[in-house]
């Protein structure tokens, strides 16, 4: 394996436990890791705001560096919340994915500072909230809303449901957006050819680091383009089978086990001294 310079991580059910908290162990071990010359980033699907929290418990702000937020389409630097790149999903196919949406009986999330925009109230914007610790707001002219603009729409709703409705978004939208679920019962939509892959090559491009020399650790279909473009990319043995399907190779652990703890230890940090 290619010494390892980039570290790419994702946060829910990956690098977080199931209380949300990233564990003391991890977090001494993404210090030693950082020691040893590698490059720690965090890569998830949710805003910066909500994002700040675990890389300031990471130190992340302290030294230059990059967070990848809202699954890719957003990149910023982590130590002084710049944003370096920003893409918005098309205002055509953002509309239409948005009726045809709307006309299944859905409601439509985005999200802007710290906030979640929602087009009707619905259980599972409850359980973003608490995930995130995001507030929320009801949008009664959520079209006109979106028509100002979005870095990405999130369709929530029961699994079983969103499942024919991701069919029926890429039969009839197709490649005029990016379409994956990122939990189970969040159907996201981005610009075409964004995700956190393409946000990944970007931060790479910018550090003068080779993609054989990148590890990307997440556990779901939005972290798919991330762990494929990885010169080493990992699947969390609690991930989606379809990830662990296309990844290198998989945790041994669960999030709530110290998983990448675990795995980095044996593939960044062997044969260093394993007291510290």
């Amino acid at each position: 394996m290619h010494e390892i310079k980039l570290l790419a991580l994702d946060l829910d059910d990956t690098l977080l436990r199931e209380d949300l908290t990233i564990s003391f162990h991890t977090k001494n071990v993404l210090k030693r890791v950082e020691a040893a010359g590698v490059i720690v980033m965090l890569a998830s699907g949710r805003s910066p705001a909500a994002m700040d929290r675990y890389a300031r418990d990471l130190g992340l702000h302290k030294r230059p560096g990059y967070l990848v937020c809202n699954n890719g389409t957003t990149i910023l630097e982590s130590h002084t919340g710049t944003v370096i790149k920003e893409f918005f999903l098309p205002m055509e196919a953002a509309l239409a994915v948005y009726d045809l949406v709307d006309a299944e009986g859905f409601p439509v999330q985005i999200y802007d500072e710290g906030t979640i925009y929602v087009s009707r109230r619905n259980e599972y914007a409850d359980i973003d909230q608490k995930l995130t610790g995001q507030r929320q707001v009801v949008v009664d002219n959520f079209r006109s809303f979106l028509a100002a603009g979005a870095q990405k729409m999130v369709v929530p709703g029961d699994p079983a449901l969103l499942r024919p409705l991701e069919t029926i978004l890429k039969t009839f939208i197709g490649d005029r957006v990016t379409i994956f679920t990122s939990k189970p019962y969040f159907l996201e939509i981005l610009p075409p050819a964004t995700g956190k892959g393409e946000a990944l090559a970007i931060v790479a491009q910018l550090l003068g680091i080779d993609r054989s020399q990148v590890m990307a650790i997440g556990d779901s279909m939005n972290d798919e383009s991330m762990i494929r473009w990885a010169g080493f990319g990992v699947a969390m043995a609690n991930g989606d089978p379809r990830i662990k399907a296309i990844a290198k190779a998989i945790t041994n652990k669960t999030n709530e086990e110290d998983g990448v703890a675990e795995f980095v230890e044996q593939y960044i940090l062997k044969g260093q001294d394993h007291a510290g």
